[in-house]
């Protein structure tokens, strides 16, 4: 399974959001983290997320500009 890691590409599995790329923008704890890209963001139970094997190349605590534009670079789209 892929590290739960600031950057990496995450689909969310629960909520409205359910089927949205995110990526990790910080770790809280070994339970939550915070999201942003196609979604709101918001603190997120890791439970609630399937990480995938991409990783985008951000900084902790990246804008939602910042996430966006490098989601963009890396081929994703918003669904």
């Amino acid at each position: 399974m892929a590290a739960i890691e600031v950057g990496r590409v995450c689909i969310k599995t629960a909520g409205r959001e359910a089927g949205k790329v995110c990526v990790i923008v910080d770790v809280l704890d070994k339970n939550f983290v915070v999201v942003d890209g196609f979604v709101k963001r918001r603190r997120c139970n890791i439970k609630h997320l399937e990480p995938t094997e991409k990783k985008i190349e951000i900084e902790k605590g990246a804008s939602t500009e910042q996430v966006r534009q490098a989601l963009e670079e890396a081929g994703f789209t918003e669904e």
